[in-house]
């Protein structure tokens, strides 16, 4: 009789949460922040662990068509990370901008301004698609791919076809990560990664297509999960965010509000490959050609490592925005402290990890008589990054806090002050200055990093603070 209660008042709920128009997620943002930030980046981790599996199997694969076609894709990555850039940067927007809106129980405003970050993934789409087609090849010629320009482009030209695929699919999981469903964005993330995976053997060797086979499986995978996003937000319709033409009216605000958000964003994104080119010609200076070799296998080793913490740090942007359109700025303080506790804990956990396996991890990039003399300056950068992880997650969960509150701005002068000013900076005056060579770039990525994170948690600090006496000193009507 008891069991038969539960299942009814379980009805009950379920039946109550589908009229109301409220989901699991939206619920689940609305509640406690703690335990949000905890749901939410679970299944975040997942499928941004997936993808990472996925871009190292990819490049295995595309390595057994030899060095030519390796350097291919090598000379159309920086072309491929602006439009990431472009993507993630937008997402971003979105999701800060329908959450605080889902946050303020405005349901007709976030509908609205998820329908404005679909049509401006087209329109963007539409504008870049052409060009990146025409000039992908002069532009791997420019940048020295000599007898890799013809594979080169190959596979620049088919890659840049699914352009409206990329930035689509990263609205897509944005306007779900905006509601609180991260388990559908992972499965459409992990679905991706799969079928990739399994595409690229079948394409590039089954069906001899060569590169062109691992472009073509990139495109089909993000144009299938295109197609399961579509289905449902707009054929299944059981999204708490509604996506319709009918009611649609154009709004500069709304653009502006994400774009706010999103540019700077996508900014951040592309400012990681300054600092990159910065600090290889650092490393170049200093030690030259093995030293640029080691940083670039390290730092996928690095990249790697903190995939936990930017996936909490995108859950925390939605969790900002909801708490901040609610108008629940002193639960800020807590969440931002919280987030950060959570990311500096994992990141210790990793550095004893990374500290005890570096001469292991080393031998993934050393297992050759040609790259093996690189081992033990590996396991120096691997050693020396385990005091850069803990600092990593004040950075991430402070520019996630003011992403969440629609302050993008303030979010890419922390990574310019982090990544260019004193990153950069540092890397110069320890490896150059006081003459400390190639260790002297690990302990400046560390050094700045350490400064920038406390610099960065500060700020956020001072601003949530501010935020809260603003709020005690003119308080505004509570929110039906």
């Amino acid at each position: 009789m008891a069991g038969e209660m539960m299942k009814m008042n379980k009805d009950e709920d379920k039946t109550s949460e589908f009229r109301s128009g409220v989901t699991k997620g939206v619920s689940v943002l609305r509640g406690d922040p703690r335990k949000a930030i905890i749901k939410l980046s679970g299944p975040m981790i997942v499928a941004m662990l997936l993808f990472a599996v996925y871009n190292l199997v990819d490049a295995i694969w595309v390595a057994g068509l030899g060095s030519d076609a390796l350097a291919a894709v090598g000379f159309i990555t920086p072309v491929y990370m602006i439009l990431v850039g472009i993507g993630n940067g937008l997402g971003a927007g979105v999701t800060s901008a329908v959450s605080r809106r889902i946050g303020a129980k405005d349901k007709f405003g976030a509908d609205s301004t998820a329908l404005h970050g679909v049509l401006i993934s087209v329109i963007l789409s539409l504008i870049v698609t052409v060009p990146l087609f025409l000039l992908v090849e002069p532009l791997v010629i420019m940048m020295g791919a000599g007898s890799a320009a013809g594979l080169a482009a190959e596979y620049g030209q088919i890659i840049f076809t699914g352009t409206i695929f990329i930035l689509f699919t990263n609205v897509g999981y944005a306007i779900l990560r905006a509601e609180g469903d991260t388990k559908r964005t992972m499965y459409a993330m992990g679905a991706s990664a799969v079928l990739n995976m399994i595409l690229d053997p079948i394409l590039i060797y089954s069906a001899g297509m060569g590169i062109g086979g691992a472009a073509w499986a990139t495109v089909i995978s993000v144009a299938s999960v295109s197609a399961i996003l579509i289905y449902w937000l707009l054929i299944r319709k059981d999204t708490y965010v509604s996506i319709s033409m009918a009611k649609f009216s154009p709004d500069r605000k709304v653009v502006g509000d994400i774009f706010r958000v999103g540019l700077p964003a996508g900014l951040e994104f592309l400012l990681m490959s300054v600092v990159i080119v910065i600090i290889n010609a650092i490393l170049v200076l200093v030690s030259g050609v093995d030293a640029v070799a080691v940083y670039t296998a390290g730092w996928r080793v690095v990249m790697f490592a903190i995939i936990p913490m930017i996936a909490i740090g995108t859950s925390t942007v939605a969790v900002t925005g909801a708490l901040f359109g609610g108008r629940r700025y002193n639960e800020l303080p807590a969440l931002h402290n919280f987030s950060t506790g959570i990311g500096i804990t994992i990141a210790i956990g990793i550095s004893l990890i990374t500290w005890v396996f570096a001469p292991w991890i080393a031998m993934i990039y050393t297992y050759t008589g040609e790259s093996a003399h690189l081992a033990p300056a590996i396991v120096a950068f691997l050693q020396t990054m385990c005091f850069f992880y803990p600092f990593v997650s004040p950075g991430v969960m402070s520019s996630s806090l003011f992403q969440g509150t629609g302050r993008g701005l303030d979010s890419l002068i922390m990574s310019l002050l982090r990544n260019l000013v004193f990153i950069a900076v540092f890397a110069y005056l320890l490896a150059i200055v006081l003459g400390w060579g190639e260790p002297g770039v690990w302990w400046g990525i560390v050094a700045g990093n350490i400064l920038g994170g406390l610099v960065s948690f500060t700020w956020a600090h001072l601003y949530v603070n501010r935020l809260n006496r603003c709020r005690e000193s003119r308080p505004e009507p509570a929110l039906d």
